[in-house]
């Protein structure tokens, strides 16, 4: 019988927390697994996403430049790392090597699904705000956009049940393959509080300044 090799050593701590929640939302969204079923890979235009994901998982791996799209310009952030029993587990959540085609339901926990919500949005989401044509108040939208439409209709589905949505809808962009998860302003409101609660930790800054703009907005009016 032959030798056994070193067992695999984890980088990254199973376990589920709000921080690691969203952790696995940016890699669903912005993430990637390598065919070798070793390394993930997750890459950025926004270094402080970049650090945040470091954070979150509590690697030691440095930051690196890329380019992408046939460019030569290395304006993307990104980080990669080995760890197989990690890798494994994202497997068993339901991501895979060539997610962007296969992406559906993953299993993720109820408690930290609005952690895990942020991290999509973070990662692949848009909040903007727009103006009422009539009124010309502020409006909130949240958009997230997907190449699967089976995980947007998930995702809906998620969020109808947990935090009472009464709308969203998705539009499929054929000559661009993608996909569009869209919510109406009451519904938007509703799900920025709940991935927006208090004493959250990791959040893309950027993208929470409009929703802080939005609602200095709204309490000026009121």
């Amino acid at each position: 019988m032959g030798a056994r090799g070193p067992k695999p050593l984890g980088k990254v701590k199973i376990e589920w927390s709000p921080n690691f929640a969203y952790a696995i939302g940016l890699i669903t969204t912005d993430g990637n697994l390598s065919k070798d079923g070793r390394h993930i890979n997750f890459t950025s235009k926004d270094k402080e996403l970049i650090q945040s994901f470091k954070d979150c998982l509590n690697l030691k791996n440095r930051i690196g430049k890329k380019a992408r799209g046939g460019s030569r310009d290395k304006k993307y952030f990104v980080i990669q790392f080995g760890d197989v029993l990690f890798y494994q587990f994202l497997l068993t959540l339901g991501l895979t090597p060539a997610k962007s085609k296969t992406l559906s339901k993953l299993t993720i926990p109820e408690k930290f699904f609005a952690d895990f919500m942020r991290g999509c949005i973070d990662g692949d989401g848009n909040i903007n705000i727009a103006k009422h044509p009539e009124s010309r108040h502020p409006q909130l939208r949240i958009r997230l956009f997907s190449a699967s439409e089976p995980f947007l209709s998930w995702i809906r589905v998620e969020i109808k049940k947990l935090c009472a949505i009464k709308g969203g809808w998705i539009e499929v962009d054929t000559a661009h393959k993608y996909c569009k998860l869209s919510f109406g302003k009451a519904d938007s409101v509703t799900l920025i509080k709940f991935i927006y609660y208090n004493n959250m930790e990791f959040y893309l800054k950027r993208k929470y300044s409009i929703v802080e703009d939005y609602f200095g907005r709204v309490a000026e009016l009121a």
